[in-house]
């Protein structure tokens, strides 16, 4: 007799966390959903799934528990808050943090339900909304080896690169490095367009020709045509990126490495923030280039 997939219990329902929970239950999970807002829990329980009451609810009818979650602040309420995961996950379940959060936090979340004899991995994604649909994404856990290998039929669900770290907080600490280098990309991305747009020369084909050559990248591959056709819709969402980087430098500082480039680009997407700006995608980094150079950057019609 073929052996039942563990019940899955799954809190954030945002962008990324309503799309993974989809797969989960294409894949064949029981789910029990729950989210701050309403909505996206009804849309979730019109396909099969079970709604929880709280966080502990969540957690007491669960096997496993994925939190996919804004920031750390959140994970820590989620977990130890009031009728929080933290107050009614059993021994034995597994907490699988799929937010991107500061390594500090993922270490003590890890410590502190070690405790009651739950295990615990955090496993950040990336591949934005679009990798959270395909069920493409890229999965960098940070935990023990066996439960790693527990949990891998889990992420075989959603994604498609998934490789362990190392221990406790080591997938966070990779998950900063791959927000170092995107933010970096597509503030680069941004300078090459707005510099070409302003040169008159058609965006458009300028992300033909660079996407074939050593320049290409998955920001520019992924981005650059949002760009031209100015869908800065929210795939990830620029305040969370700022908040990412804030963590980096934070990390940065506590292992003395110096991030300078990292640095600035932070305080271009704090600006971001600061003009309203923040839940647009990330890549809406390239509109603070076009005020300073006046343009814009946009396909030319022939």
């Amino acid at each position: 007799m073929a052996q039942s997939k563990p019940t899955i219990g799954f809190i954030g329902l945002g962008i990324m966390g309503k799309p993974m929970a989809r797969n989960l239950m294409r894949a064949g999970y029981p789910l029990i959903a729950y989210n701050r807002s309403r909505a996206p829990m009804e849309e979730l329980a019109a396909e099969g799934a079970l709604l929880g009451d709280s966080p502990a609810d969540v957690a007491a009818r669960s096997d496993v528990v994925i939190l996919m979650l804004p920031d750390s602040p959140d994970v820590e309420q989620v977990v130890f808050g009031p009728n929080g995961v933290a107050s009614g996950i059993r021994p034995g379940a597994l907490l699988i943090d799929m937010s991107s959060i500061s390594p500090v936090t993922a270490v003590r979340v890890a410590e502190e339900l070690g405790k009651k004899g739950v295990k615990v991995l955090d496993a950040p994604v990336s591949g934005g909304d679009v990798g959270a649909r395909q069920a493409t994404l890229s999965i960098m856990v940070g935990g023990p080896e066996d439960v790693f290998n527990e949990a891998l039929p889990i992420f075989q669900a959603l994604g498609k690169n998934i490789v362990l770290c190392g221990g406790h907080g080591a997938g966070q600490i990779t998950k900063l490095c791959n927000q170092i280098l995107v933010a970096i990309q597509l503030e680069a991305v941004a300078e090459a367009l707005v510099l070409g747009a302003k040169a008159g020369v058609d965006p458009a084909k300028i992300v033909q020709v660079l996407s074939g050559g050593l320049a290409r990248c998955g920001v520019l591959e992924t981005r650059g045509m949002r760009i031209v056709n100015r869908d800065f819709a929210p795939g990830f969402r620029a305040r969370l990126h700022y908040k990412d980087l804030n963590n980096a430098l934070a990390a940065a500082k506590a292992y003395e490495v110096p991030l300078p480039v990292t640095a600035l680009v932070a305080e271009m997407f704090k600006r971001l923030k600061v003009a309203g700006r923040g839940d647009l995608d990330h890549s809406a980094i390239t509109t603070l280039l076009e005020d300073l150079a006046g343009t814009v950057v946009q396909k030319r019609e022939d």
